[in-house]
């Protein structure tokens, strides 16, 4: 029997309405005290009235957009006290006004929305029988291609259609928290395993204790700066120290938030350029309990970090680096459960093959074994993963993805062995999704890329993106894919 894929009519393109707040520097630090010493310059009414019609302009667009102006007026305070005057002189709506010119909007949807994955919701109340809620997450992508990762809420009925809930109003950023104690052994260990073993990276890690915090970390990069004479390269080190220490984080959404509300937009230097492809996946503990999980990569512009996300209701997230030789490189994925009382993870460590790894600690991955290399005409350049591992009766239900001619990216599917699944026992010798003539125009052309798939009333249900550009969604039967792979 021919395999049958059946593309979704849900199709989520790049919505530019979709816009947050950044704080906004115009130039250096001089520039900046003239601006505010032109809005103190001011008349009173004319300080209100202007006031008044920011208001007016953006309230709508955001919530609580006073409270993000007296957050940017709190980053500009140490100029306004520069110039001269003192903060608690000043009258709100002129304190209000300065955080107003300190404020940019960004879109954050602009330019892509794709690479999605699909994980059940935590909450399954209020729902009729062969339904399931589902949270969709993307790749968000704005102005100078920063990614972020943004979520929607949807819902299968019995027959798996499919129906996603209206975006919500407003888009929100979490507050960030930082709790982390780093211990120095293992800060090392990562700096070696990212090659950063630079002079200077004992000059600064001398000065600290066998663990410490990020702001102790801060401060003895700066007197590091203060001692010795910074080149160019040694400015990169600490840059690079900086970044991995700022890459440990939690960050919590307010409650009253939808789901569509929530955005993580890059918060840490690690991220500055983007939070790419995150895989989410639920995974149950050996308890029962229930979390979930996201790998994904962070790129500052000059190089890549692995890191795990993990939530238990996505309200709240604890964000940490992957730490091991070969968590490296991007395509990592996590399976749902530990298998033989360890964790395990899909790999593409050497950007080309896709590898297997044991560990008794997430956060840690030391080795692995490479299950499967470039084999079809589709996947020559180069085979990586495109979500999670699925348990099927038969198998682990890896989905693939493969690089072929022109640069063209499919989909294709391999089968694990359940017990040992460094073993492939099947795979799918033609492609499962290839980009249709519709697909393959976008920003990145020829691509069809997934995140993570689940499974749903018989059928496998294929979120991706088309293109880097947009997302959509296909279905497969379950049984009918795993009946038409070859046994190896």
């Amino acid at each position: 029997m021919a395999l049958t894929v059946h593309r979704k009519s849900v199709k989520f393109i790049p919505d530019p309405k979709r816009v947050i707040t950044r704080f906004f520097m115009p130039g250096q630090e001089d520039r900046a005290q003239a601006i505010i010493q032109r809005i103190v310059s001011l008349p009173e009414d004319s300080c209100r009235q202007l006031f008044n019609d920011v208001l007016r302009s953006f309230s709508k667009r955001h919530r609580n957009i006073s409270k993000i102006f007296e957050t940017n007026f709190k980053n500009v305070e140490h100029l306004v006290k520069r110039n001269g005057f003192e903060p608690d002189a000043l009258t709100r709506e002129r304190k209000l006004l300065i955080g107003s010119y300190f404020t940019q909007e960004y879109s954050i949807e602009a330019a892509a929305f794709f690479n999605p994955s699909i994980v059940e919701d935590p909450y399954q109340g209020n729902l009729n029988n062969g339904q399931l809620r589902v949270i969709a997450s993307f790749r968000a992508t704005g102005e100078g291609h920063i990614s972020s990762i943004v979520f929607r809420s949807g819902t299968f009925d019995s027959t798996n259609n499919l129906t996603f809930a209206p975006a919500g109003n407003f888009v929100d950023v979490p507050e960030m928290v930082k709790r982390h104690v780093y211990k120095k052994t293992t800060f090392l260990r990562k700096l070696e395993e990212m090659r950063i073993v630079k002079d200077v990276v004992g000059t600064v890690m001398d000065r600290l204790g066998d663990s410490f915090i990020y702001g102790e970390l801060l401060a003895s990069i700066e007197e590091t700066r203060k001692s010795i004479e910074i080149t160019h390269t040694k400015e990169k080190v600490l840059q690079a120290i900086n970044w991995l220490a700022s890459s440990h984080y939690e960050i919590t959404f307010s409650l009253d938030t939808a789901i569509s509300e929530r955005v993580i937009f890059p918060v840490s230097y690690s991220e500055s350029n983007g939070i790419e492809d995150a895989r989410f996946v639920k995974f149950t503990g050996e308890d029962g309990k229930v979390t979930y999980y996201a790998t994904y990569t962070a790129y500052n512009g000059f190089t890549i970090l692995p890191k795990l996300m993990e939530t238990e209701d996505f309200y709240h997230f604890k964000i940490m680096p992957l730490h091991g030789n070969y968590a490296q490189n991007k395509g990592l994925a996590l399976f749902p459960r530990k298998i033989g009382g360890k964790y395990a993870m899909i790999s593409r460590c050497d950007g080309e093959n896709i590898y297997i790894m044991y560990s008794d600690n997430i956060n840690i991955w030391p080795d692995a074994v490479k299950i499967r290399e470039p084999f079809l005409p589709e996947e020559f350049v180069k085979i990586g993963t495109a979500g999670s591992p699925i348990e099927t009766e038969r198998g682990w239900l890896l989905i693939t993805h493969g690089v072929g001619p022109v640069r063209t990216y499919t989909l294709g599917a391999v089968l694990l062995d359940l017990d040992n699944p460094t073993r492939v026992i099947a795979y799918l010798d033609t492609p499962l999704l290839a980009p249709t003539e519709e697909e393959r125009e976008g920003y990145v052309p020829n691509v069809v890329y997934s995140c993570g798939s689940i499974v749903h009333n018989g059928e496998l249900i294929i979120p991706y993106g088309m293109s880097d550009y947009s997302s959509s969604f296909a279905t497969v039967g379950l049984e009918n894919l795993l009946d038409e792979m070859t046994a190896v």
